[in-house]
């Protein structure tokens, strides 16, 4: 249970504006928000426990949060004060995957065993392979910090990220690796995550990886960006657009259990993250792109499995 222990909540009425940002400079539209929220709730097999509620009192969502049996929430009319507030307020049980003050919009993250083992196992076995390399001491974990944009007025909490020492050294430097994860949340959901972590850091963020669990299959993506040049414009300054995400890997993962022991499916081969993107450097003798190999994916579903 969350418990309040500092200040009392602002005296700002849910209904009453937020702090503007303008239409022009909003990293994504209301409209596209609730859109990418509930895009997929059709197709997702895992959707009743990502829930959208409306903001009315923080303790009503408190309670809300307690009694989620989901990872995912998304909250509706979250007024900029009450974010703050909520903020510095919160439980270990959660946390503010992503705020954007412009639409009111927060979706919370529920940090369930299964959520944990989604993204910290691989971040922790990507960690792994930095240290054999002999880079440990060059990667810079951020875990899930809270990074803010839009002057203040927008917040981002990944559930795995980091990125290299001493670029992203510095209080409030932003990741070069984020790792997302979901079971309830919708892959619409998700790619709107995505789509945020590059916007809002201004294009430092190079790698997004998604894992969405639906209790069939392991879905893993890899986002990165590419700057675009219009069809048959010169590559001049004014003709290159900015960056947009681009799919580099689709990785499905399944569990077959007719055989015995039950065994594990891997399409489309190893996982590899690329050097230069993470450390935002070329690759020195006995360094290289980061390859999570099928057999190790494999034994990563098992323990995703076996959180069910």
């Amino acid at each position: 249970m969350a418990s309040i222990t500092s200040r009392p909540p602002p005296a700002v009425s849910p209904s009453a504006a937020s702090t503007s940002v303008s239409a022009s400079s909003a990293v994504l539209s209301t409209s596209t928000i609730l859109t990418s929220v509930n895009s997929t709730k059709d197709s997702d097999s895992q959707t009743d426990d990502s829930q959208t509620i409306r903001f009315t009192k923080v303790r009503d969502l408190f309670n809300r949060i307690d009694h989620t049996s989901g990872d995912s929430l998304t909250v509706i009319s979250m007024v900029l004060p009450f974010y703050f507030y909520m903020r510095e307020n919160q439980g270990r049980r959660y946390r503010f995957c992503d705020y954007d003050s412009n639409s009111q919009i927060l979706i919370i993250t529920i940090t369930t065993d299964l959520h944990k083992q989604l993204h910290k196992r691989l971040y922790n076995k990507f960690l792994g392979q930095v240290h054999n390399m002999g880079l440990l001491d060059n990667w810079k974990d951020i875990g899930s910090t809270t990074l803010l944009g839009q002057q203040g007025q927008s917040g981002k909490e990944g559930d795995s990220a980091g990125g290299p020492m001493p670029q992203r050294t510095t209080k409030g430097s932003w990741p070069t690796l984020v790792i997302e994860a979901g079971f309830s949340q919708t892959l619409g959901q998700l790619y709107l995550i995505m789509k945020r972590w590059f916007s809002m850091s201004n294009h430092e963020v190079k790698i997004v990886l998604l894992i969405k669990f639906d209790g069939t299959r392991i879905l893993l993506e890899k986002w990165e960006e590419e700057v675009a040049v219009r069809p048959g414009a010169t590559t001049t300054r004014h003709s290159l657009q900015h960056p947009t995400p681009v799919l580099r890997q689709s990785i499905t993962i399944t569990q077959n259990a007719t055989t015995d022991p039950i065994s594990y499916n891997v399409t489309r081969g190893a996982l590899v993250l690329s050097f230069r993107l993470l450390f935002l450097r070329d690759p020195g003798p006995g360094e290289g792109d980061l390859v999570f190999s099928v057999q190790e994916l494999e034994t990563y579903a098992e323990v995703v499995w076996a959180q069910m």
